[in-house]
């Protein structure tokens, strides 16, 4: 029996040459291969040795089996289920259910549901738990997640059990003896068991799941999202660790520097000492060799608007290596200065093993909303290539005072457009082109980080466009192939162009909003957006891509359009005869790197679900299946029983795509 456990605790399979050596074993009958985090391995590469599917034999996937999760209220499909020692686990729901599956016929062995709290009732990121944490404490596999309420349970990977001796009784009824910290009690806020933190002080909650490194639990966070914020109050996203057998606090990382900690400088008017977020609420990775973990953040209370937080404000919008044991700050690399333009760090950091001209070099690397990927010596924190300084526009809103510059790597190039402009815009036709220009005329187009304007502005526009608005984000995480230190990464072109409005306006919004004092702007809701009469991007395409990036070089190597051109472009009357070449559908796709293919998820020029096989290296398309829907966040692929599995989140179902054999005989999906 081959058992490709990866990227546990040993740091060993960590290594580019382990991996290596781990899909050379794997050309024999596999067995079994494990997909044991969110990522598949602490690098977060998404990449599987499973190799039974090739190019060969791609068209002949089917549905193994499909697994309804309507009973756990499963909505938005953003979880990637982990396999472990022959089981598949995720979680569902806005409750954000536990659940442990057969992976061979897709049936429900056990689940679990934590007890309801007003915590839990206010979470605005319930049904986002993106997928479970794992470790092993005495012998037995344990996962670990942190629930919508903020507390952080283990539980028996066999049984469901919560894991006996972990943490403290929660003083609420229904909650189990054992098993459960209280994350909040570790934050330093007044607050309730039950009820949670004062809105006015602010509100924490979770969207990502923790990761067990060198036997501590990492535990990240989310606030609500900062286009729904009119309050200047809120806490900071701290970081949190904890003894992985007995839930004993171990650290706090403070993401807002407290005086005399390094960065504090950063905040001027001592808006430290009231404003928050700067969440981590993507996932996280690691390096269990060095020790360290890897945080991605986001920017502060509020977006669009930063004039109550003066300065840079670390750790906003950063990427930070943290001692895993200690919590202490290895190194950082501020991403963006005094981010008010919604663009932080949406997806888990990529760890590889590279050949630069430094030789063989340890890398982390950030893929960004802003089109824009951010690589460094994940040991020292030095930028791989050079990361250069480059003046942006002042703003024009009272009290707003941006950063003169932001940092702009020289390698690798932008994946994906860099602001709007005339020479940007879609151009098919004079005729396409004048109705595009006509349509952004009362908008102000920009650069990359184009300053948001609010209403009544001296420049006469509704709102300035700021591209692109996302052009990676959580629902689509970019993958890696760690033996050959290729990122691929897939964006789709977007812009946003919401105008400032006052706090007081956007204190209307919202039922409960957190904190007190009111802001002088906020995001404002609805209004004019800018489109073309024709119902097209107003920009040219492709409107979805994948970008392939040798990270030994910086180089990219292919970019191919997702999917097929959409028949409601494709048709148009003011299109025939003109080559518009394949658009790609503007969709935000999944994908998984596999031993043998690159496999995503989008749909066709009349919208049916597929599968599509690329070729690694040249981007070439080897193969395609219908299956029953797209899938909406990161695949996964593992080997269980010999038979390799790609598993779709498609919507409130689990589907499992196989080779024909691997369903279970007599069996009817679940």
């Amino acid at each position: 029996m081959i058992r490709t456990r990866q990227l546990l605790n040993s740091a060993a399979t960590f290594l580019l040459a382990s991996l290596a050596s781990v899909a050379s074993v794997a050309t024999a009958q596999q067995d079994t291969v494990e997909w044991t985090t969110l990522g598949n391995d602490f690098a977060h590469t998404r990449f599987s040795p499973s190799e039974e599917i090739t190019a060969e034999n791609f068209s002949q996937l089917e549905v193994a089996w499909q697994w309804d999760g309507s009973s756990f209220q499963a909505q938005s499909g953003r979880s990637t289920p982990s396999y472990i020692n022959g089981r598949m686990y995720t979680v569902a729901g806005a409750r954000r259910h536990v659940i442990a599956i057969d992976p061979k016929t897709g049936e429900t062995i056990w689940s679990y549901r934590e007890p309801d709290t007003e915590r839990y009732q206010y979470s605005m990121r319930a049904d986002y738990g993106k997928g479970v944490g794992f470790g092993q404490v005495d012998g037995k596999d344990i996962i670990y997640i942190i629930s919508p309420g903020f507390f952080l349970t283990a539980l028996d990977a066999e049984t469901g059990a919560p894991l006996d001796g972990f943490g403290s009784p929660v003083p609420i009824d229904g909650f189990p003896d054992t098993g459960v910290v209280d994350l909040l009690a570790d934050l330093g806020h007044p607050y309730d068991p039950y009820e949670g933190l004062p809105l006015e002080r602010g509100y924490i909650t979770s969207s990502s799941p923790p990761l067990v490194v060198n036997d501590v639990v990492i535990v990240g966070n989310s606030a609500e999202q900062g286009y729904n914020q009119s309050r200047i109050e809120n806490v900071p996203g701290d970081m949190l660790g904890y003894d992985a057998r007995t839930g004993e606090f171990l650290w706090k990382f403070n993401v807002i520097p407290q005086p005399g900690e390094y960065g504090h400088e950063t905040w001027e008017n001592d808006a430290w000492q009231y404003t928050g977020d700067i969440s981590s609420w993507a996932p996280i990775s690691a390096d269990p060799e060095l020790g360290l973990v890897y945080i991605p953040t986001n920017g502060v209370t509020i977006d669009y608007y930063g004039g109550h937080h003066p300065g840079d404000n670390l750790y906003g919008t950063s990427l930070i290596a943290l001692n895993a044991r200690t919590g202490e700050r290895a190194w950082h690399f501020q991403i963006v200065h005094h981010d008010i333009w919604n663009f932080d760090l949406p997806t888990a950091p990529i760890l590889l093993d590279v050949e630069t001209d430094q030789g063989t070099t340890p890398i982390v690397a950030q893929t960004t909303k802003q089109g824009l990927v951010y690589t460094f010596n994940r040991e020292t924190g030095e930028p791989i290539w050079p990361i250069e300084e480059v003046p942006f526009p002042a703003s024009i809103v009272p009290g707003e005072k941006l950063s003169t510059t932001q940092p702009i790597p020289t390698k690798p190039a932008p994946y994906d457009m860099q602001g709007l402009s005339l020479d940007t815009l879609v151009d098919f036709t004079p005729e396409i082109r004048a109705q595009a220009i006509a349509a952004v005329a009362e908008y102000q187009m920009g650069p990359l980080f184009n300053p948001p304007l609010h209403r009544d502005n001296p420049l006469g526009k509704i709102s300035a466009m700021i591209c692109p608005s996302g052009a990676v984000n959580i629902t689509h995480p970019s993958v890696a192939d760690p033996t050959t230190g290729i990122l691929y990464v897939t964006s789709r072109s977007s812009c946003s162009a919401r105008p400032l409005v006052s706090g007081e306006e956007a204190d209307t919004y919202y039922d409960a909003p957190t904190g007190t004092t009111l802001s002088q702007y906020a995001a404002g809701r609805g209004g004019a957006t800018p489109r073309h009469p024709l119902g097209i991007p107003l920009w040219k395409p492709p409107y979805s891509r994948i970008t392939a990036i040798d990270m030994n070089t910086g180089e990219h190597l292919w970019m191919i359009p997702t999917g097929e051109t959409p028949a409601r472009i494709a048709n148009l009357p003011e299109l025939q005869g003109v080559d518009i070449g394949n658009t790609g559908t503007g969709n935000a796709v999944a994908m998984v790197t596999t031993a043998n293919l690159l496999i995503y998820s989008d749909v066709d020029s009349d919208g049916t679900p597929q599968l599509f096989a690329i070729d690694k290296s040249t981007g070439a398309e080897v193969g395609r299946v219908e299956v029953p829907a797209a899938s909406r966040y990161g695949m996964s692929s593992w080997t269980h029983e010999s038979h390799q599995y790609v598993i779709l989140q498609t919507g409130s179902t689990l589907t499992a795509m196989a080779l024909p054999g691997a369903a279970a005989q007599g069996s009817a999906a679940h």
